[in-house]
């Protein structure tokens, strides 16, 4: 038996199943569910920067629309504002690296 303690996506459980394997989850409460994803978010941020492979950006997306939906936000919002700070600020195309700001 191995011992998890972690956020799966919603159809684990039935693969868990076809594969003729026994298992136990719970559902979290909102609370928990929360700080989950922000354990989850990490953990996807960490396997992308050791193997730079697209469907890890997948996973950070998939993670980053569930923190959307449980915080109630519009998706079009986010990209709204995202827009707005690239419009204001710039976004990261020139590949720019600050080295000093002298005063």
């Amino acid at each position: 038996m191995k011992e998890y303690d972690k956020l799966i996506r919603d159809k684990i459980p039935k693969i868990i199943e076809e594969a003729g394997k026994n298992y136990n989850a719970e559902v979290m409460g909102e609370r928990e569910y929360k700080s989950y994803l922000k354990k989850k978010l990490l953990e996807e941020v960490d396997e992308y920067i050791e193997s730079e492979e697209v469907e890890e950006l997948a996973d950070i997306l998939e993670v980053i629309y569930a923190i959307i939906d449980l915080k109630g936000i519009d998706l079009e919002e986010v990209e709204r504002i995202r827009k707005k700070k690239a419009q204001d600020r710039g976004a990261f195309k020139k590949r720019l690296k600050l080295l000093k700001v002298y005063s």
